[in-house]
């Protein structure tokens, strides 16, 4: 399927200023994605962005700005709602395995949907709370923008932060009275500052791991 120009551009260039080099069919593939969330959005409310060059800057590419973080073959997404940023980072990764969990049952039917139409043989979607998921394998990545307490993501992720792993907390601003709170388990690695090309917004990305004395 043939998309606008105008958003075969949009990705081109934030792809680009971004320094990632994801292939044409990839891409392609990302705004498929896109229209999927697009057509479900009419009638189950997944995301609060309507527009489809909207959801370029503020989906594809503002999930895509966290790629050079991701360490390691195994990544869980939790709290994904609509895939984010667990899809577009699956699509980009393709060697990698990516789990998405959530446990909202119409956002689990969804994820199920654009992974059997968009073929990715990467991506198993899982439906639990996370506090209750007890996976077979650990993870070397584990990732969310979707929790607004820093503490409490820690609280009910902590089983699945070991040896290690390394969250990576995506935040607007760099939230300072959660990182002044941090458990002591924990240990902020690096605050980094995301520039998401056409996100007039701060971004800031919490690189956080579990301290070796834990």
């Amino acid at each position: 399927m043939a998309h606008p120009r105008n958003l075969v551009l949009t990705l081109e260039r934030g792809l680009a200023v971004m320094g990632l080099a994801i292939p044409t069919d990839t891409q392609a593939k990302l705004l498929a994605y896109l229209d999927l969330l697009q057509t479900w959005n009419r009638v189950s409310n997944l995301t609060a962005v309507r527009e489809r060059e909207a959801m370029v800057t503020r989906h594809l590419l503002d999930s895509l700005a966290i790629t050079p973080y991701v360490c390691g073959l195994r990544v869980l997404d939790f709290g994904t709602g609509a895939g984010l940023p667990g899809l577009p980072l699956a699509m980009a990764l393709p060697d990698v395995g990516f789990v998405l969990l959530d446990s909202n049952k119409k956002k689990i039917r969804f994820l199920r949907h654009v992974v059997a139409t968009l073929g990715l043989a990467n991506v198993e979607v899982v439906e639990s709370r996370l506090e209750q998921y007890q996976p077979t394998r650990n993870f070397d990545t584990l990732t969310s923008r979707a929790f607004a307490d820093l503490s409490a993501m820690l609280r009910c992720c902590q089983h699945l932060l070991i040896a290690d792993a390394r969250l990576l907390a995506m935040k607007g601003k760099a939230p300072r009275e959660e990182i002044a709170s941090l458990p002591a388990a924990y240990k902020l690695q690096q605050v980094v500052s995301l520039d998401v090309p056409g996100l007039d917004a701060a971004r800031h990305l919490l690189i956080i791991t579990p301290n070796e004395a834990r």
